[in-house]
């Protein structure tokens, strides 16, 4: 492991100097999954919910949180993002599972740009659901993959 490079040597926060890195095509993708009831889910999915479509909503929740990374994560370093994509998926009639991906060419990468994707899509599902179900779980926020820039392409090994 490294070193944590948001500290200077007298232990002080700081916004690490991206300056002599060079731009490089970086993307990152994350995921989150969200458990609640089957007759939730299928209301989501069927997307009959009194207060709207709920993926889109969340999709599009998503996609602006991305843009506002920067203004919620201390030292994020604001970026000018050229692609983002939030997709869902459900493996059971319990679990939806929102995807995010996040593209840029920069000099430093935007895995946190795909966990705020992910993060504020579920806080939506859960916000737009919760009169429906109060016992929405948002679980495993996690990057899957990121590349580009020194460290190269790193993958989440799968179970």
């Amino acid at each position: 492991m490294g070193e944590l490079s948001h500290f200077d040597a007298a232990g002080a926060s700081r916004m690490v100097d991206v300056g002599d890195k060079p731009v490089s095509r970086r993307v990152a993708r994350a995921s989150a999954t969200v458990r609640m009831a089957a007759e939730t889910l299928a209301l989501i999915q069927s997307r009959q919910s009194k207060k709207g479509d709920v993926l889109e909503v969340a999709r599009l929740a998503g996609i602006m949180a991305a843009k506002r990374t920067a203004d919620l994560i201390p030292l994020c370093h604001p970026l000018a993002i050229d692609s983002v994509t939030v997709d869902f998926t459900s493996p059971d009639g319990e679990t939806l599972v929102i995807g995010g991906t996040v593209a840029v060419e920069a000099k430093t990468g935007v895995e946190m740009e795909a966990l705020t994707v992910v993060s504020v899509a579920a806080l939506t599902v859960y916000d737009m659901c919760k009169s429906v179900d109060r016992g929405i779980t948002i679980q495993r926020i996690q990057l899957e993959e990121k590349s580009g820039g020194r460290s190269g392409h790193w993958l989440r090994d799968t179970p």
